[in-house]
């Protein structure tokens, strides 16, 4: 039971673990020290020989951990995901986790780092949240270089004919600054450049993220970069990376940033942190290449997707395994009663207070997670996030709803005791990994993408109708014109609500969705429908955490969360 007044920060909790050598973590893999790049005594990438050895090893049991609609409330999707996994090592099985990245602009904004929380984290805490081993940097700067040797042909006499207004290829940073958002570069005379509007995104929101999780290897992620459109020419015609001639630079700079970082959690089990592409206008799922090395080393391995069940989950399960060929064994769907009740109608203030109606009023947000998943043909375990509000008549409540639903249900205490709140929770999801498992793709890869699009907003949202703006008709043309009807799609969509409106919580139905745009990320490998207004350059609040993040004459910081 979660209990604030009791449990250190997540800073001093993680700060007094006892963290052990990366040495011995990669062991209970059965990783050998040569195989490990270390970066420091405490984390490490695994190399390309490792691959080379467990590649024909079999897979261990893929676990998803999802949440429903995301609240102020809180969900505890990443401590969970943590916990599980000290849950599953706990009760004796080979296990390891993989989370994304966190990215510097969540950490120093409002949001915070994505380490997990109470005695479910992975450490070093602080490293994980901020350089790490340089990964985001990396792909920050191979972002930037191909933004500069577009800007360089256009001042070398433009060859290709790259019309300066249809330049689609931003720049990236890694901090929220709104006031980037919007740029003109080139400026300052004819010695500086083409005068052209650009701006920036949050490096996390970059295509080059998602290529880097998506990609199988070094030689598939170049192949990739080069099918990157950054612009268009005069006569309408796409201009690609490779074609600027950068795809080979891209690759080397991020041919470390590919390797798997491997961690810690707080009791020692072994933790993948790679990537970290946006859950709302990319993909939000940790990388292949994790993924893949978990499963070839451990018997059960537990990951994540950002955001809600209607987001990462829908995505993880259409784009990632329908890429790297994979099939999970179960999918465990994080609530707790608090944002149920939000869902219900409740203002957060009165959260604390027993309050029935508003819990049933909010419970069709879950059970539609819950169908959804059901959907997909995997077996759904419910993990009800407990804090110490919750009363036995409201967990009772949400037992007795998922029970009808098929789906097995386990109280969660991992964030105030690590492991062993979570050894329940385990056990159900290794029975649940013993059902029998038709897992199965939402919709045909070689359907339209219309009727992709459409088979997502209907059935996953429960929207009654999809409309199009002109400019969306203009791209689906253009994305048909170009052959690139094949490509997945990957929704843009804000994370607030099932529905494209973030005002709507609980289960809203019949709703006709708006696609306003529809961008193609060609090295990817999907399309991004854009619903609502999708933001990738957040900007930072009023009373940023930056403002509490501080270090003493001896290194220890204080006030990062």
């Amino acid at each position: 039971m979660i209990n604030s007044n009791k449990v250190p920060s997540d800073i001093e909790i993680a700060q007094s673990a006892k963290i052990r050598p990366i040495v011995e973590v990669a062991e209970k893999l059965g990783i050998r020290e040569d195989e490990l790049v270390h970066y420091g005594p405490f984390k490490a990438k695994v190399t390309r020989a490792l691959w080379e050895r467990i590649k024909n090893n079999k897979d261990g049991r893929l676990i998803l951990v999802t949440a429903i609609t995301p609240t102020p409330a809180g969900e505890g999707k990443t401590t969970t995901t943590v916990g599980l996994g000290q849950g599953l090592a706990l009760i004796g099985k080979k296990a390891a986790i993989a989370l994304r990245e966190p990215s510097l602009g969540p950490s120093f904004g409002v949001k915070g780092g994505a380490a997990g929380g109470g005695y479910s984290q992975v450490i070093p805490m602080e490293d994980i949240n901020l350089h790490f081993t340089g990964d985001i940097h990396a792909v920050t700067s191979a972002h930037n270089l191909v933004s500069a040797m577009i800007d360089n042909h256009l001042q070398q006499g433009n060859e290709l004919g790259i019309d300066p207004r249809r330049v689609v290829w931003r720049r990236v940073m890694d901090l929220n600054e709104r006031a980037l958002r919007h740029v003109i570069v080139g400026l300052g005379g004819k010695a500086h450049g083409v005068p052209r509007e650009s701006g920036f995104d949050i490096t996390v929101a970059s295509e080059l993220m998602a290529i880097l999780c998506l990609s199988t290897d070094l030689m598939d992620l170049k192949e990739r970069v080069g099918r990157i459109i950054i612009g268009y020419t005069y006569d309408n015609k796409p201009v690609t990376a490779k074609e600027i001639g950068v795809a080979g630079s891209v690759a080397v700079l991020l041919k470390d940033a590919l390797k798997p970082n491997l961690v810690q959690t707080l009791e020692g089990v072994p933790a993948f942190v790679h990537g970290g592409p946006f859950a709302n206008i990319a993909h939000g799922c940790n990388s292949i290449q994790a993924t893949k090395h978990g499963l070839k080393l451990a018997d059960y391995f537990v990951t994540e997707a950002g955001f809600g069940a209607d987001l990462g989950a829908e995505k993880f399960f259409d784009i990632k395994c329908r890429m790297a060929g994979l099939k999970p064994s179960a999918v465990v769907l994080v609530a707790s009663v608090r944002a149920l009740k939000m869902h219900g109608g409740l203002p957060k203030a009165e959260l604390s207070k027993e309050d029935l109606v508003a819990l049933k009023a909010g419970l069709p947000n879950m059970e539609k997670h819950i169908e959804n998943l059901n959907s997909f043909g995997v077996p759904v375990v419910v993990a009800i996030n407990r804090f110490p509000t919750d009363t036995e008549k409201e967990l009772e409540i949400i037992r007795k709803r998922c029970a009808d639903l098929g789906a097995f249900v386990s109280i969660s205490e991992v964030w105030e005791m690590g492991g062993e709140g979570g050894r329940d929770l385990a056990e159900k999801v290794v029975e649940a990994c013993s059902r029998s498992n038709g897992f199965r793709y939402l919709y045909d890869a070689d359907s339209s993408p219309r009727e992709k699009i459409e088979t997502i907003a209907k059935k996953i949202y429960g929207a009654g109708d999809v409309q199009y703006t002109d400019a969306a008709e203009k791209d689906l043309a253009n994305i048909s014109a170009l052959g690139f009807d094949h490509l997945l799609v990957c929704m843009a969509k804000t994370q607030a609500s099932i529905s494209d409106d973030p005002a709507k919580v609980g289960r809203p139905d019949g709703f006709t969705l708006t696609v306003r745009e529809v961008r193609i990320s060609a090295g990817a490998g999907f399309i991004v429908p854009i619903t609502g207004s999708i933001m990738t350059m957040p900007g930072l609040p009023k009373k940023p955490a930056a403002m509490i993040i501080d270090i003493d004459s001896e290194e220890r910081i204080t006030g990062l969360f």
